[in-house]
């Protein structure tokens, strides 16, 4: 316990009860102070007001003159100092138990009471041991209160850093929606489903979502589905026991242990396998995981956002998501609108990530031409915010301070070569010698190509995953299949 001296504020009336509690504490006056006495409980909340942080215990007669007594002054005291201490000494419970009375004592705010004396004791107040084990417990709660505060204040302040990086660039009508959407489901503690396209920011939705709910202070704990191997998956997210199989030398907790009372947010949530996908309906439904190894389930407090970029009602007709899932995890749902959409945040999306990646890189952001402001302002960005941070990080390495249609059409690149109709003829007559190939072929010729462009301009292959929009398993998957290496 701290050896700091203990400030007490004294509420009593009667002069014979003051001098038998300044008995009592008299032993203890190295660590207990009687700061301040007041007879009056007006009195006694206006020098609270003056210097709220002068005292650590209150302790005050329960009938008290001044017109401010009992519960209503020990709420007032809390309202000036929800941290200070309320030690209650009372007549009213002389000779008798009154559960009642302590219940309402205690719901108003008290730490503990004590009854004031019985006839035949002068000197010291009643069960002096107590009543002085009840002050050092006060100070002693009163320091846990003070530093969960810092801790909170401190989480607090982190999150708001963590929003500040994060934050949801744009004014368009959508995104103006969208952040309505996002304070709506933060309002709540149900499932919420996220849709919209790859690189349209659906994590960082989810973000928002996790940091303005009630579980902003827990963890929030982003799962991509498609990037977990199918034979782990369940491991993965619910975890194991020791000795469960071989090379389980020790216990693991799983995603959705170490979310309990967050938010677990799960991308590309049409990726999960059958048996996965029954796994985590129960465990929505019943708040509870089946580790592998262990007989007995383990309870879970989680929040479920999922995202899926995929028409997930025609993934359900055709048979690969479950319709039951589907309905758990479709409370709520939040679309993300596409770049194309909301063209007016174009120019506060480049000024944004030029100042970022300037910053992260120690570089002046460059001046963009008119011409170039055109080009960037015309295209269909189909990867979306993220493929436009993608050309941005392009042109900041260039190192040009001065970018023009030239340098912004290099960055674009292949993409944008296929805008003209020209182009796009002279591209197609490749194959097809100006035949029309067959859609499936077609189709083919072109994913290879195109992933074999993406493959050279990305320094790795989970760099060429991630501009694509690809969990990396797909990516690797899609390229085996197109006869890439």
């Amino acid at each position: 316990m701290s050896k700091n001296v203990i400030r007490v504020m004294l509420i009593e009336d009667e002069e014979f009860d003051v001098r038998r509690i300044r008995r009592t504490v008299e032993p203890f006056a190295d660590r207990i102070k009687i700061v301040d006495v007041f007879a009056n409980g007006r009195l006694a909340v206006d020098q609270l007001e003056k210097s709220p942080n002068a005292y650590d215990v209150v302790i005050m007669d329960f009938q008290i003159a001044g017109g401010l007594m009992g519960e209503p002054l020990i709420r007032r005291i809390k309202e000036i100092d929800p941290a200070l201490q309320i030690i209650v000494v009372t007549k009213m419970t002389i000779n008798m138990t009154d559960y009642e009375f302590a219940s309402r004592l205690l719901e108003a705010g008290a730490t503990w009471y004590c009854t004031k004396y019985p006839a035949d004791i002068d000197d010291f107040i009643y069960q002096p041991t107590d009543f002085i084990l009840s002050i050092f417990n006060a100070y002693e709660k009163k320091r846990l209160e003070l530093e969960r505060r810092r801790s909170a204040a401190r989480l607090e302040k982190s999150i708001e850093d963590i929003l500040a990086r994060k934050v949801i660039v744009g004014q368009s009508p959508a995104i103006q929606r969208l952040r309505e959407q996002i304070q709506q489901c933060a309002a709540t503690d149900t499932t919420v489903l996220i849709r919209g396209a790859s690189g349209t920011g659906k994590e960082l939705v989810a973000t928002h979502i996790h940091y303005l709910s009630r579980r902003r202070l827990e963890n929030f704990v982003p799962i991509n589905c498609g990037s977990l191997p199918e034979n782990l998956i369940e491991s993965e997210l619910f975890g194991y026991e020791k000795g469960a199989f071989t090379g389980a030398d020790t216990s693991k907790p799983g995603l959705f242990e170490l979310a309990d009372r967050g938010t677990v947010f799960l991308d590309e949530i049409t990726e999960l396998p059958p048996n996965t996908q029954s796994t985590l309906l129960r465990v929505i439904q019943e708040g509870e995981i089946d580790k592998i190894g262990r007989t007995r389930r383990v309870r879970v407090d989680v929040r479920v956002i999922a995202a899926t970029n995929r028409d997930l009602e025609r993934e359900v007709n055709e048979g690969r998501f479950r319709e039951d899932l589907y309905y758990r995890l479709n409370v709520l749902s939040i679309y993300v609108p596409p770049l194309a959409e909301r063209r007016e945040d174009i120019p506060l999306l480049v000024e944004h990530y030029f100042k970022r990646y300037s910053d992260d890189m120690g570089r002046t952001p460059p001046e963009l031409s008119p011409a170039a402001w055109e080009v960037l302002l015309n295209y269909s960005w189909p990867g979306n915010v993220r493929q436009l941070q993608n050309v941005i990080q392009r042109l900041l390495l260039t190192g040009r301070g001065q970018l023009d249609r030239e340098d912004v059409e290099a960055a674009l690149g292949f993409q944008l070569r296929l805008r003209k109709e020209g182009d796009m003829e002279d591209w197609l007559k490749r194959w097809g010698d100006g035949k029309i190939l067959p859609w499936r072929e077609m189709e083919r010729e072109f994913r290879k190509e195109y992933f074999r462009y993406v493959r050279k301009i990305a320094s790795s292959d989970a760099e060429a995953a991630r501009m694509l929009g690809l969990a990396p398993p797909n990516f690797h998957r899609m390229c085996r299949e197109l006869g890439l290496k």
